[in-house]
C-alpha cells in the first residue's frame, strides 16, 4: 500500500478537477460531534475529469486541517499548473491559486442538495464509494494508516481507467 501511495503522488492532477473536503472516523461517546470531533481525521479529496465529464483519476490525502498553509502545501504536490479547480466555498481552497490553477469557488450551502451539484459530482461519488467500502471491509482503520488506504483506492482507478483507455484506443486503431 505503500508503494501505491508514493506512485500515486508523483502523478499531479490535470484538467479540471473537482475538490472537496471529507472527514474519517466518528463521534466518541461523550464527546464532540461533526467537524470538532477529536475521533475524525481530515482528508482532501480530488477527481480529475475529461472535457466530456467522465473521471480519470483521484488523489485523496490526510491533511492536519482545512487551512490555507495545509492546502498550499497539498497543492503544489498533487496539481499541476493551469489546472480548472471546482470547489465548495471553504476558504482555504484559495490556495490553489498558488499552483498556477484557475480556481472557482461554488459556495454550496451545505445540506442534502449540495452534494446534487455537477459540478462536484464525481468527487461525492467517490467520496462516497470509497467510505462505503472501507466501511464494509474494514472493522477499524487506525488513522496513522488512513493515508494508506485511500491511495490503495486512487492507485487502482487510476490503474483502471488506464487500461480502460489503452484498450479503446487499440481497438480504435485496429479498427
Amino acid at each position: 500500500m505503500q508503494v501505491m501511495k508514493e506512485r500515486d503522488d508523483s502523478q499531479p492532477l490535470s484538467g479540471t478537477i473537482q475538490l472537496d473536503d471529507v472527514y474519517w472516523g466518528g463521534e466518541l461517546r461523550g464527546g464532540s460531534r461533526g467537524r470538532g470531533s477529536k475521533n475524525k481525521t481530515a482528508f482532501v479529496a480530488a477527481v480529475s475529469i475529461t472535457e466530456a465529464g467522465h473521471p480519470v483519476a483521484m488523489n485523496m490525502n490526510v491533511v492536519k486541517g482545512f487551512r490555507l498553509k495545509e492546502i498550499s502545501r497539498w497543492e503544489k504536490r498533487h496539481l499541476q499548473a493551469g489546472s480548472t479547480v471546482y470547489s465548495d466555498g471553504l476558504a482555504c481552497f484559495t490556495a490553489v491559486k498558488e499552483a498556477e490553477c484557475k480556481h472557482i469557488s461554488i459556495v454550496t450551502g451545505g445540506g442534502p442538495e449540495s452534494v446534487t451539484k455537477r459540478e462536484f459530482a464525481w468527487v461525492n461519488t467517490m467520496i462516497g464509494n470509497i467510505k462505503t467500502a472501507m466501511s464494509g471491509f474494514y472493522h477499524a482503520i487506525n488513522p496513522k494508516h488512513l493515508p494508506r488506504y485511500l491511495a490503495e483506492f486512487c492507485y487502482r482507478f487510476r490503474g483502471y481507467d488506464s487500461a480502460f483507455h489503452l484498450h479503446r484506443f487499440e481497438n480504435a486503431t485496429n479498427a
